[in-house]
């Protein structure tokens, strides 16, 4: 960067930068805690279900009560039967311990909701990490690898947070939650960069909106890559249930009691699908149109063999077949959650290889801004 417009930037406020990077180790420390807890609630998943399961009959036994006129201590002499669904341990499905839409059912699943109350914490510290980071350096936090993954980190746990309001994805806490603590851990160990300005190239508006919408992208994606491999697992756990179990690991997957408190395979990939639909939208509109146009402008052609305008073209392609095959070909199951997760590979290997290792015009990962 030269002299002179060096001079023409603002000064740093090193000030926020030292709140930006408290707050952002704050809200790593707090993401972890908060992974153990849904780790300890995926664990003790047995409890769980032997109380959800005894409140269900319990109040099937109360519904039947009253139905027959009677309360339940004078129904004990009555024949009214318990819902096989209900009075068949193996049946946790049946009796509605999860829902397949992913709607609450109200199960309280205290160590769950301790998880998700602070993840809530840790995401306002991330938030205030993030924008103070910005407000230092005069620009949008988004300049270099490490601000790009501690954005997209925040991100991923806004949008699961958000997702929670309306769905109950308790279930992916400790997947969603891992993903955002390695994303976290990569970015302070891996890209350390400290609080300055960027390039010329980045010095533009297109800046926001180009980084940004891959963000929102990759935190949808971040969701259908965690629902999809539980997906994979489910899928074959119904199998299992079925009679088809085959060997040990088989054996030991129809134990995992988790597994009872998360959607079937089909609503599993059905909710992927859709959210896989938006967040190519979004990938779409980011990455590949916003950032040809911002390529005319800065490098005066809108495409070039540049490896990460190839690789962001990969997982573009990748997506779209998947969202094809998935509409109009017919592939379902285990085949469309395959492909998904493979486009997921393509993005790791977009950020965390093309960035670090590819030199090209995009090679803004390491830069000491």
């Amino acid at each position: 960067m030269s002299p002179l417009l060096t001079a023409q930037l603002p000064a740093i406020n090193t000030e926020l930068a030292e709140y930006s990077e408290l707050f952002t180790l704050i809200a790593a420390l707090i993401y972890t805690l908060a992974f153990i807890l849904f780790t300890v609630d995926a664990a003790r998943s047995s409890s769980t279900i032997r109380r959800v399961e005894a409140e269900l009959k319990a109040e099937a036994e109360a519904e039947q009560a009253a139905l027959a006129g009677t309360d339940i201590g004078s129904s004990a002499g009555t024949s009214h039967a318990i819902p096989p669904a209900l009075g068949t341990p193996g049946a946790a499905h049946e009796a509605e311990l999860v829902d397949d839409d992913m709607g609450y059912v109200g199960d309280r699943r205290p160590v769950a909701n301790v998880a998700v109350a602070l993840t809530i914490m840790a995401t306002a510290a991330h938030a205030f990490a993030v924008v103070t980071r910005g407000a230092a350096a005069s620009r949008w936090p988004l300049g270099n690898m490490y601000e790009f993954l501690v954005g997209a980190a925040l991100v991923v746990s806004t949008v699961y947070l958000v997702t929670l309001l309306r769905r109950d994805l308790r279930f992916l806490g400790v997947f969603v939650l891992g993903l955002v603590v390695v994303m976290m851990v990569a970015a302070t160990i891996g890209f350390p960069t400290a609080v300055g300005h960027v390039q010329p190239a980045l010095q533009s508006p297109w800046l926001a909106i180009h980084v940004s919408l891959a963000s929102l992208s990759i935190g949808l994606f971040v969701l259908t890559f965690a629902m999809n491999l539980l997906q994979l697992v489910q899928a074959r756990r119904e199998k299992v249930m079925a009679g088809g179990a085959t060997g040990w690991s088989d054996r030991i997957l129809s134990q995992w009691q988790f597994m009872r408190l998360v959607p079937n395979a089909f609503s599993l990939e059905s909710w992927a699908y859709r959210i896989n639909a938006v967040a190519f939208v979004f990938w779409t509109l980011g990455p590949m149109i916003t950032g040809a146009i911002w390529a005319q402008q800065s490098w005066g052609r809108y495409w070039g063999w540049d490896p990460k305008e190839v690789w962001t073209f990969v997982i573009w392609v990748v997506y779209a077949g998947y969202l094809h095959a998935r509409a109009t070909r017919g592939w379902t199951g285990n085949r469309a959650a395959w492909l998904s997760i493979i486009g997921f590979v393509c993005i790791i290997i977009n950020y965390a290889v093309v960035n670090v290792y590819f030199p090209g015009l995009h090679s803004y990962a390491g830069l000491p801004e």
